[in-house]
């Protein structure tokens, strides 16, 4: 079997087992490329000038025997957060013919790409750009007739692995003497003697689940902790290195997920060169291979998906207020890339305000539990998880529904730092309210 070190024993035992519980699995696949002209990164950075590579959305339909199935979808767009998170989640339960609940749907968070908030796009005035709300309704259905048209194989056998990826995540924020983020090395980083320093808090294993019918390996998914862009604002649509990476897996559909990687990014070994993008897409490909080949396979008593709805306490203080987010988005002479991102912080307020929870998720197969979570999580809060059932497999996929955008630890937002500011519209008790919905999840 290419990719991986399972026996022919452990094949015929776990074939058995998984024909025993009738579990079955579809892949789909969909282009969402963003026309030229698009805009990309909410309006933040140029719009699509050329398209270097293209854009998609993969993901799996899992058939448990006598269940609703269940889709697991990442799209390589920016973010999808608010009422646009809603909409693609209501088509896929529609196509998969399963419930909202059982749907979810995560961005690679690659910014050379569009994001997609309608709920903020009916909050602005014409004329300011957030994205291309007629084609970002045109993926939608794309994807959806894709999961429409998935035909699903019977599971035979399931493994995982994990490997080590080597010199590519470092922590974004680099701590002075005082405890406070005194430098933020980002996605790249040069001309600072702060692009050296210890690669910090990380996550440093890439981790792999596959899915078999028979000797063929249907699905592969892949969850990996770091900012997926080597260089980006220059007008060229790109998956970047790690849909790269996604690509060269050859042998197998390969999904991949990006994990809690809101303080983290290339920028230790990143200078933003262009050379860098390929050179950094090969280390991940590296680490997606070791981790198939370390793959085994896992006895699975039960298959189980659990969700656990939250509501997350919202950010106070000065421009947080509603009345001061409704003020900058009718303010002619402010900035339009100011008064777009007061859209989207206003669209999230309200919508907390009138009650809205957001479903984490958890996909748990024996040994192996796929966890589900919104926002930019920092490390931290991946690596609590895997603490939690230490000796199995916790991979967890972040930027699920992204509008309360940047997501810190506690006593981060003492520490300072871009990500704890206006981008981040949670409060510090958001770390309580995460962790105890993920201990329930986990339990």
């Amino acid at each position: 079997m290419a990719g991986s070190r399972i026996g022919r024993r452990g094949f015929l035992s776990m074939a058995a087992m998984a024909a025993g519980r009738g579990l079955r699995i579809a892949t789909f696949s969909a282009d969402v490329t963003p026309p030229v002209g698009a805009p990309l990164c909410y309006g933040l950075v140029p719009p699509a000038e050329m398209i270097a590579g293209p854009l998609e959305a993969r993901g799996v339909v899992l058939h448990p025997q006598g269940e609703r199935p269940i889709v697991l979808c990442a799209v390589d767009w920016l973010g999808i957060g608010n009422g646009s998170r809603d909409r693609w989640r209501a088509a896929l339960a529609k196509a998969a013919g399963t419930l909202l609940e059982r749907v979810t749907v995560h961005t690679v968070h690659q910014h050379d790409a569009p994001g997609d908030d309608a709920t903020a796009y009916a909050l602005l005035p014409k004329g300011i750009s957030l994205y291309d709300d007629q084609f970002a309704r045109e993926a939608v259905s794309r994807v959806a007739d894709a999961v429409r048209r998935s035909r699903p194989a019977a599971v035979t056998q399931v493994a995982s692995g994990a490997a080590l990826v080597a010199e590519v995540a470092s922590n974004r924020r680099i701590m002075g003497p005082d405890g406070k983020v005194m430098f933020g090395r980002m996605t790249a980083c040069r001309n600072s003697t702060h692009c050296a320093a210890p690669e910090g808090v990380i996550d440093p294993l890439l981790r792999s689940v596959s899915f078999w019918s028979g000797e063929k390996r249907v699905a592969t998914l892949s969850y990996y902790a770091t900012h997926p862009m080597s260089y980006y604002g220059k007008g060229s649509v790109s998956s970047d290195f790690v849909g790269m990476a996604r690509n060269e897996q050859k042998d197998t559909f390969q999904v991949y997920f990006t994990g809690a990687a809101g303080n983290i990014g290339a920028g230790k070994y990143n200078d933003g060169s262009a050379h860098m993008r390929p050179v950094l897409a090969e280390r991940m490909a590296s680490a997606m291979a070791r981790a198939k080949a370390a793959e085994k396979p896992v006895s699975m008593d039960a298959i189980r998906w659990l969700t656990e709805p939250v509501v997350l306490p919202l950010r106070e203080g000065k421009g947080f207020a509603g009345h001061e987010m409704a003020a900058a988005i009718a303010d002619s002479k402010l900035d339009p890339k100011l008064r777009a991102n007061n859209a989207r912080y206003l669209a999230y307020y309200r919508l907390i305000k009138g009650g809205r929870r957001i479903d984490l998720s958890a996909l748990r197969m024996g040994p192996i539990t796929l966890l589900h979570m919104p926002g930019e999580l920092f490390a931290e809060y991946q690596l609590a998880a895997a603490k939690e059932r230490a000796g199995e497999l916790v991979a967890t996929a972040a930027y699920g529904d992204y509008g309360p955008m940047y997501i810190g630890t506690r006593k981060a937002y003492d520490e300072g730092g871009y990500e704890t500011t206006d981008v981040s519209r949670v409060a510090p008790s958001v770390e309580d309210v995460l962790l105890t919905a993920v201990r329930k999840l986990l339990a």
